[in-house]
């Protein structure tokens, strides 16, 4: 029988960790051709109605996530279904199990294209994104130094409280200025809500790499066209994806500052075929957010839900 997870089951069965290690294995899958992934598409009414599906035939399972932006916010689910019979197997309440797999993407791709030695993180952004792309980096990084920024100074605080109890290996900083906070730093997250860049191309240091997490509205940007031109090594989540809806890239090749077929996709930098290049090379993350990675922590979800009798049954 099918079952009903909700986000507190997904809060109880799986950490970042968790995730990190389910989307690496889902994107060497799709890298070898035994994964699928679609892109988003929309409809829109009084509200916003999103789609996106994927498939992962090692876990066994075809999925689907939907979810509904409007006035009375924003409502997140993944529907999974046996692969081979197509079977029902569970519905999930989605908001955590979406940030702890954004958080987990930027990881991934922190791992594999900043320096080994990078231990200053900036984050540009104090939602309720922000402390999974915290855990998520700190997990593949040694980080002896995080700087919040956010234009909001009681968010920003109350970010930081929450870090300072999940988060212990370091120090903590509120900084206002976010150029100040760009600065010296190795690795730098932006994870807003803005339209209009809150980093500018002018700031940037050699070596340093960017996960521009923020936005999957085509016009829309959180970095300006100088960032992505000077970031020579360029990898979305999906460069298909990207192409439809990742405002940072969108805009700035409309500016004529980046050709698109130098975007490489996050699958070919977990295989090797991409990597990073010499130490002095900036390199960008754009995560837009794929039905893949919500597919292979939703597997992990419901296979512990299994395992341990959590959920609610669902005759369909």
């Amino acid at each position: 029988m099918a079952r009903l997870l909700r986000e507190h089951d997904v809060e109880r069965l799986v950490t970042i960790a968790d995730a990190i290690e389910a989307l690496e294995f889902a994107f060497r899958e799709w890298a070898a051709g035994r994964a699928d992934n679609q892109p988003r598409r929309r409809v829109r009414a009084d509200v916003v109605l999103a789609v996106m599906s994927a498939a992962l035939p090692a876990r066994d399972l075809v999925g689907l996530k939907t979810y509904t932006v409007g006035s009375q916010g924003a409502r997140f689910w993944v529907h999974l279904y046996k692969a081979v019979t197509g079977e029902p197997l569970a519905v999930i309440e989605a908001h955590h199990l979406g940030r702890l797999r954004t958080g987990a993407a930027s990881a991934i791709a922190t791992k594999f294209l900043s320096a080994a030695d990078s231990s200053i993180l900036t984050i540009l952004g104090a939602g309720t994104q922000a402390l999974t792309q915290l855990l998520g980096v700190v997990t593949v990084r040694e980080i002896r130094e995080v700087r919040v920024v956010s234009r909001d100074p009681d968010r920003r605080r109350r970010f930081i409280a929450a870090a300072r109890e999940r988060w212990h290996a370091g120090e903590l900083k509120e900084v206002v200025d976010p150029r100040t906070a760009v600065a010296g730093a190795h690795l730098i997250t932006t994870i807003t809500s803005a339209s209009s860049p809150v980093l500018l191309g002018a700031w940037l240091e050699p070596g340093q790499h960017l996960n521009v997490c923020g936005s999957n509205i085509p016009d829309r940007r959180e970095v300006d066209a100088e960032a992505i031109r000077r970031a020579s090594l360029l990898v979305a989540d999906d460069a298909n994806a990207a192409r439809v809806e990742a405002g940072d890239l969108l805009l700035a090749e409309a500016e004529g500052k980046l050709e698109w077929g130098s975007v490489r996709s996050l699958k070919d930098v977990v295989t090797g075929t991409i990597r990073r290049g010499a130490p002095e090379q900036i390199s960008l993350f754009k995560s837009v957010g794929l039905a893949l990675e919500d597919l292979a922590l939703a597997a992990v979800v419901l296979e512990r839900a299994q395992l341990s009798g959590v959920g609610e049954p669902l005759d369909l």
